[in-house]
């Protein structure tokens, strides 16, 4: 994005999964790393996360889903990004993942997949290593 300033991340909760207690949690953690976070809230569709991120000009957007609806969700994310000319937004999940889907979902283009038990400090270091402005 070539844009200086702190990295951008919107946090979001796609589909009907009605708990965000890791969301915030990722949000929180984020913050206090010096990062701007935009937090979508619960019931989100992609399409209101893709149009977020874009209007928040994000670096990465961070999915989080226990529903198990993560293949469908984070492919559907990742086919609006791409018809929006939006691919540079990197886009990373977190939630209850089955390993064999971890492999189908980077084959899609998700950034990266954290599973419950990884410790916050490891998702602020990914972001910062992987979500860094060129500018």
């Amino acid at each position: 994005m070539g844009v200086s300033g702190p990295i951008r991340v919107v946090v979001a909760k796609p589909g009907l999964d009605g708990h965000d207690r890791g969301a915030k949690v990722i949000a929180r953690a984020l913050r206090d790393a010096g990062m701007e976070v935009i937090y979508t809230g619960l019931h989100q569709t992609p399409e209101q996360i893709v149009d977020t991120a874009i209007q928040e000009d994000a670096d990465g957007i961070g999915l989080s889903i226990l529903s198990g609806a993560h293949m469908t969700l984070c492919a559907k994310v990742l086919e609006l990004l791409r018809e929006r000319d939006a691919e540079d937004i990197k886009v990373f999940c977190g939630g209850i993942v089955p390993p064999e889907d971890i492999v189908e979902l980077k084959a899609l283009g998700v950034a990266d997949i954290f599973t419950p038990g990884t410790p916050t400090q490891d998702v602020v270091a990914w972001v910062q290593e992987n979500l860094r402005h060129a500018g």
